[in-house]
């Protein structure tokens, strides 16, 4: 099994890696750091999420999620806005600018992927797909355990 791990591990990373610097060296402005977009991630999933909450969907620490927020605020990418059930407590919004950033975002890495996939076989294309299922249950599990 840890051989199995070890390959699976690489080929996800090689993919990650691979994709993440095409889309960067695409995309208009400066290139976010990796933590800064899962964080717009999580915000543009969970709108109005707090920042101890995303710290907890990040295994982040709050103080290193508030870095984040203060970044992304800055960048004009986020808008922190106080809790109407709690003034002390911010919830966090994406931009329509960070929207329209992760959406080209998106785009771009889906198409990158889908101009690669079409180049597979279609036993390739077969077996990535029949794969699916199975590292999304073990996304979940390792999601369960952390």
């Amino acid at each position: 099994m840890t051989e199995l791990a070890e390959r699976l591990l690489g080929a996800v990373q090689g993919i990650r890696r691979v994709v993440r610097r095409r889309v960067r060296a695409g995309s208009p402005g400066p290139p976010l750091p990796g933590a800064q977009v899962e964080l717009l991630r999580v915000v543009a999933d969970h709108p109005g999420i707090g920042v101890a909450a995303a710290a907890r969907e990040l295994h982040l620490a709050n103080n290193s999620v508030s870095t984040l927020v203060n970044q992304l605020v800055d960048a004009g990418l986020l808008h922190r806005e106080a809790d109407p059930a709690d003034r002390r407590a911010a919830r966090l919004v994406a931009t329509a600018a960070a929207a329209d950033r992760m959406a080209a975002w998106r785009r771009a890495r889906t198409g990158l992927v889908a101009d690669a996939l079409a180049e597979l076989s279609e036993q390739d294309t077969a077996a990535i797909e029949q794969a699916l299922p199975a590292l999304e249950k073990l996304t979940a599990l390792l999601k369960e355990q952390a």
